[in-house]
Parts: C-alpha cells; sequence; structure tokens
C-alpha cells in the first residue's frame, strides 16, 4: 500500500462541512459521529472536526506575487484532475482566494495552482505540475 497522509483540520458547522467537502469538492464520505467526519479527499484521509470557537485563518506568505494562505492543506493532482477541480468549484460559485493559474512559469517547479476556502476559512490549494518530476526540483 501507498503511504497516505492524513489530515485533522477544525470545522465550525458539519453539516456546511459535508456539503462542501462531499457536494463540492465530491469527496466520499467515511466514518462520522456527531463531532467529526472522515472524507476521501483524492485517496488521503482528511477529518473534519467540530470546533466550538470562531476559526481565523492565520497568516499569509508572498509567493511568486501572490499572498498565499497559511496554514493551508491540499492535493497534487494530475493536469487533467486540477483542470476538472477548477471548473466544477468555478460551477459551483466557490470564491478563489487564489485564481487557477500558472505560478513560477518557466522556471523549475512551474505548476499550475488555486486557492479557495471552505466554509470554516480552512484554506485549501489544489496544484499540478505539468512535469511531475518538478513536484520536489530546487
Amino acid at each position: 500500500m501507498a503511504a497516505l497522509f492524513h489530515l485533522a483540520f477544525p470545522v465550525h458547522n458539519l453539516e456546511a462541512a459535508r456539503a462542501f467537502y462531499g457536494g463540492v469538492l465530491g469527496c466520499a464520505e467515511g466514518r462520522s459521529s456527531e463531532r467529526w467526519i472522515d472524507f476521501d479527499l483524492f485517496g488521503h484521509q482528511i477529518v473534519a472536526h467540530m470546533h466550538d470557537d470562531q476559526l481565523v485563518r492565520a497568516s499569509s506568505s508572498l509567493v511568486d506575487g501572490h499572498d498565499v494562505p497559511v496554514p493551508h492543506f491540499g492535493v497534487i493532482l494530475s493536469m487533467d484532475e486540477w483542470q476538472r477541480l477548477a471548473e466544477r468549484v468555478r460551477q459551483r460559485g466557490v470564491q478563489f482566494v487564489i485564481e487557477p493559474s500558472v505560478r513560477f512559469a518557466g522556471q523549475t517547479g512551474e505548476q499550475a495552482t488555486m486557492f479557495f476556502l471552505d466554509p470554516s476559512g480552512n484554506a485549501l490549494e489544489f496544484k499540478a505540475f505539468a512535469d511531475p518530476s518538478q513536484v520536489f526540483a530546487k
């Protein structure tokens, strides 16, 4: 079995998380309780945990001229998957923090990227590389 990542993150409304991750992003739902929901995010396990305090985006960092939200999480997809997700998210009316675009164009590590927030304000980044060997290139 290939290594998978697991990420637990806070949300303020489980039904909104269910609608966003299941309905908008198309993540299959796994086990759940009154306080958490497992989702399959492109083969990885993410868990939305109910958190009663208001959630706030912590910070940002300037990357290739864009104000990138920190912290954030996401998945590196194939270019075709990335384009399909960008279109799906756009059709569902999700507002982008950073519109789908190419970062580091013509440089080492060139990548397609997009950022948006879930209903609890958690920042997500999805990216793709035309050349997958560039993922860890220096």
